[in-house]
């Protein structure tokens, strides 16, 4: 699965980039951060024993303060109160009353109060080791970097990315510095943005050919489109989360992705890609009927892992590195 130390390798790459040096290698930087990691949980555990300690020993002080109350009451002599000769003289005579009258028997009710108990039960600190994947795995995936603003606007930097399978470590390293600097829709980043950025990777997978271009689900799947406008082929891909950030229809989508493989709108008209989708020219088949000398449109959904990770999140993590003994060893 996809995870942050995976995007905290492609911060160090591209850092390593500009210092002119090789990186710390993905499995050192795995198992970095899944010291940090459990030394985060062990920190938040201690902090929260720590509190609850301070909370008892508040309650133990506040019953000592009332025992203490409470001896110091009862050690004062009580005051004693007279009653009045009329309430002597009226409780004189019931008693002689009480004596010529018959005792009645007295009714004597006992309530039982029973208590429920609800049982609660703490769950432990959750053991939940994060699911590494295999160095000897190849995966298909896509390296984005985004500038983020002061006021938490995310602006696409960079985004590039192969359908052919890499062996993860070469694969993340080789395309978080070809998304960096040679994305020809950008000028290269430079090290004075370092700050700013944050980085995303997606590992591809569940690659499922479509029976027309609208046979995906919105959120889902990333698309990828082919297509011959004339007599060239073209192809683009949208990974599974664009569309959603952009707030498109499935159409929407598709017809963004055409443009973006170098599709001129067939003349300008906007609703030439939506006639196009809705006809048999939107189906998988070779022979389907071109529209707008647009022809052979295929169409191939399929799913993605995603991580992310910001500049501030990888800082921190990389000065606690720093701290150990041989931090700046195995990332210099």
């Amino acid at each position: 699965m996809a995870n942050t130390a995976q995007c905290y390798y492609c911060f160090e790459s591209l850092l390593a980039s500009f210092e002119g040096r090789e990186p710390a290698t993905l499995a050192a930087v795995e198992a970095l951060w899944e010291q940090h990691e459990q030394t985060k949980k062990l920190s938040s555990l201690q902090d929260q024993t720590e509190q609850e300690a301070d909370r008892q020993q508040s309650v133990n002080e506040e019953d000592e303060d009332d025992a203490q109350q409470s001896s110091l009451t009862s050690s004062r002599p009580n005051k004693l109160k007279l009653p009045s000769v009329s309430r002597l003289q009226s409780q004189s005579s019931a008693t002689s009353s009480a004596a010529t009258t018959p005792s009645s028997a007295s009714n004597t009710s006992t309530n039982s109060l029973g208590s429920s108990s609800t049982n609660i039960t703490s769950p432990g600190l959750a053991e939940t080791p994060s699911q590494l994947i295999s160095p000897d795995q190849r995966y298909p995936l896509f390296v984005t970097w985004n500038t983020m603003s002061r006021s938490g606007h995310k602006s696409l930097r960079g985004c590039i990315g192969t359908f052919e399978g890499q062996e993860l470590a070469e694969g993340l390293k080789s395309y978080a510095l070809t998304s960096a600097f040679d994305d020809t829709r950008f000028s290269p980043i430079p090290k004075s943005l370092l700050t700013s950025l944050s980085c995303s990777l997606t590992l591809l997978g569940s690659f499922e050919p479509c029976t027309d271009a609208l046979d995906w689900s919105l959120g889902t799947h990333g698309l990828r489109i082919s297509f011959v406008h004339r007599g060239r082929r073209y192809g683009a891909t949208y990974l599974p989360d664009v569309a959603v950030e952009q707030g498109w229809t499935k159409e929407e989508t598709v017809e963004s992705l055409m443009r973006k493989a170098g599709w001129d709108g067939g003349g300008g008209s906007g609703s030439a890609a939506r006639r196009l989708l809705r006809g048999a020219a939107g189906g998988n088949s070779s022979t389907a009927k071109p529209w707008d000398q647009v022809s052979e449109f295929r169409t191939i959904r399929y799913q993605g892992l995603k991580a992310s990770a910001n500049y501030a999140e990888w800082q921190a993590w990389r000065d606690w590195v720093l701290s150990l003994d041989d931090g700046a060893e195995i990332l210099a």
